[in-house]
């Protein structure tokens, strides 16, 4: 048994927009789903709704909400790492509005993951982080992970070997994307994000817990740059679902999501 209400709360003049999900009997932990890309509350596939209500129906409050420019909330739009204002200001208002409430985790997908881990270290309210398939893109390692995950895939892609055998494939077009691939992997790399945001693991004392899809190169990029190092793999407990996409399209994957997030936030 749970109840969702819809709140608007004031963030640096403009106005943002949330959604609550709550089991009846108060929790002293809940969840702040972060909203990172071209998305709004509900997320793709409507994943955070699904996700709030399968916290709440395990005795877990939630509360998702649109950062400034984005769903119903006002404002520019902005990029993940402008949004430590929002994030703070929706801290404090689901404290205000939940009893009970002592301690937040933190969940996002891609910008959003990374946006959790630059600012968790700045509010002492913020206990744990669910990380699913983290940002950390350069164009060099964009294109790095795209040649070697996605070109080497498609050597046993049976599409591939169809186009290819019924002339449909156009080789002087697939040299050109690969000569420009391969020209952005030898560039030097910008390892700003990265940095800041093992800066941001290393200062947070709480557990992360990250979520991995095996068919995603954003994942993969996130493989390549840092879990290469072990003050990641040492740091962070590690989830991986071998056969989803970046956004967990399959009920059956969304529901895996959500079960770990479940387990994690009652045992962090």
């Amino acid at each position: 048994m749970y109840a969702e209400t819809a709140h608007s709360f004031e963030c640096d003049g403009e106005w943002l927009t949330a959604i609550v999900t709550a089991p009846q009997q108060p929790a002293r932990r809940g969840v702040l789903i972060l909203v990172g890309g071209p998305q709004y509350r509900a997320g793709s596939h409507r994943q955070f709704v699904l996700l709030a209500r399968t916290l709440a129906q395990q005795g877990i409050p939630s509360f998702r909400f649109d950062v400034r420019g984005m769903g119903d909330s006002t404002g520019a739009p902005r990029s993940f790492e402008a949004t430590a204002s929002d994030i703070q200001t929706a801290i404090g208002h689901f404290f205000a509005i939940q009893p009970g409430l002592a301690e937040v985790v933190l969940w996002g997908l891609c910008d959003a993951a990374s946006a959790a881990l630059l600012h968790a270290v700045k509010d002492t309210r913020v206990r744990s982080l669910v990380l699913l398939n983290p940002w950390v893109r350069s164009s060099q390692t964009a294109a790095q992970a795209t040649l070697k995950h996605y070109y080497h895939s498609r050597l046993f892609d049976a599409g591939f070997w169809k186009k290819l055998i019924a002339g449909q494939f156009q080789p002087a077009a697939a040299m050109r994307s690969f000569a420009r691939l391969a020209a952005a992997a030898r560039r030097p790399a910008d390892s700003t994000l990265p940095s800041r945001m093992l800066q941001g693991l290393q200062r947070f004392p709480g557990p992360v817990l990250v979520i991995l899809s095996g068919r995603d190169l954003t994942a993969r990029e996130f493989s390549d740059v840092c879990l290469r190092s072990s003050e990641w793999k040492n740091r962070i407990a590690l989830r991986e679902l071998a056969e989803a996409n970046h956004t967990f399209a399959r009920a059956e994957w969304r529901a895996q999501v959500a079960a770990w997030t479940a387990e994690w936030v009652k045992s962090c």
